[in-house]
């Protein structure tokens, strides 16, 4: 049986991190990684794209990975992205978007300890990129510590740990266990032509409400050239309403056609703005629900949106659609 033909993407991260006297800084290329990994059993070709630390992966590394992914899609049989963890699920969320019915399976993958460094966590990443990469269906997905998730429903949630990832409201798809590769749970694919579009709308922000949060600074963001809001509400969804008037806010946000998507701080579950009075009062004013999204999807997505030029109703009608497994509907 012929070798699986895989791409590296390299695009920097702690997993191609060397020490530096300003702390560590990305400096291994892919082939670099390729060699300290040792013997794979697929063909792999490597290309460096960006060597950057993933705090400074913004829309514009998002667009440059885009653009490489679709380029190469058709030369490989899976493309694996090596990137840093502390962005990592903005960028996989928002590669969900930007390629729609890609047609091969994209693995994102890093690590917690740089390569080079004795007992890392990387190399078993890798492989763990690689055969997954080689083994499953396309999609978008991030490879971690043995378990493979949906790029769009995954969240670091360690700082250190090398469970740094966890897969939120839906299983992992695949696993490492004592009987090898397992995949759990795939999700149909259709064949529909991959589309490149990596058109955005960065003039967003993402609010976490406290107790005592002034609706006022939400006015301030609509005069500072805001263009939509993703706003991580309590519990279900619930907002301030006595006082400080966090849902009448929304409302004149909305009407403003600035749309405001409502998730919860929550990390598992989902949001339902119907349950209680405090969530009724924002779906009222046009607060439109998360469902049980992450906030780095809810973000992306919205980004996304915004940049097809959608409007507030348009918005609406997006974020009860899914489009590539990023939030559960019924």
């Amino acid at each position: 049986m012929a070798q699986k033909k895989l791409l590296l993407l390299s695009t920097g991260g702690t997993i191609a991190s060397v020490v530096s006297d300003e702390g560590l800084v990305p400096g291994e290329t892919g082939e670099q990684l390729l060699q300290m990994l040792g013997s794979v059993p697929y063909d792999v070709t490597v290309k460096d794209i960006l060597q950057l630390d993933s705090s400074n992966i913004q829309p514009e590394e998002w667009k440059t990975i885009a653009e490489a992914i679709y380029r190469y899609r058709n030369d490989f049989d899976g493309i694996v992205v090596s990137h840093g963890t502390d962005t990592m699920a903005y960028t996989a969320s928002m590669m969900t978007f930007m390629l729609q019915n890609i047609n091969v399976p994209v693995v994102f993958t890093g690590s917690q300890v740089p390569i080079n460094v004795i007992l890392s966590d990387a190399p078993d990443n890798l492989q763990l990129a690689f055969a997954a990469a080689a083994q499953l269906p396309p999609d978008i997905y991030l490879a971690f510590n043995r378990k493979i998730m949906r790029g769009c429903r995954s969240v670091k949630v360690r700082t250190t740990a090398f469970n740094a990832f966890e897969s939120v409201n839906v299983p992992p798809v695949a696993a490492v266990t004592s009987d090898g590769f397992t995949i759990m749970n795939r999700r149909p694919h259709h064949q529909q032509d991959c589309v490149l579009n990596t058109r955005i709308d960065t003039n967003v922000f993402l609010v976490k409400l406290f107790p005592g949060f002034d609706p006022r600074f939400l006015q301030a963001m609509a005069k500072h050239d805001c263009h939509g809001i993703v706003i991580e509400a309590y519990g279900l969804g619930g907002m301030t309403y006595i006082r400080r008037n966090i849902a009448a806010a929304v409302g004149q946000l909305i009407r403003r056609e600035i749309p405001v998507v409502a998730t919860s701080q929550c990390l598992y579950e989902r949001s339902d703005l119907t349950k209680y009075e405090v969530g009724r009062q924002a779906l009222v004013e046009g607060a439109i629900s998360a469902h049980d999204m992450t906030s780095e999807s809810a973000i992306t997505k919205l980004m996304w949106g915004l940049g097809q030029g959608m409007d507030v109703a348009a918005i609406t009608k997006f974020f009860e659609t899914d489009v590539a497994g990023e939030v559960t509907l019924n």
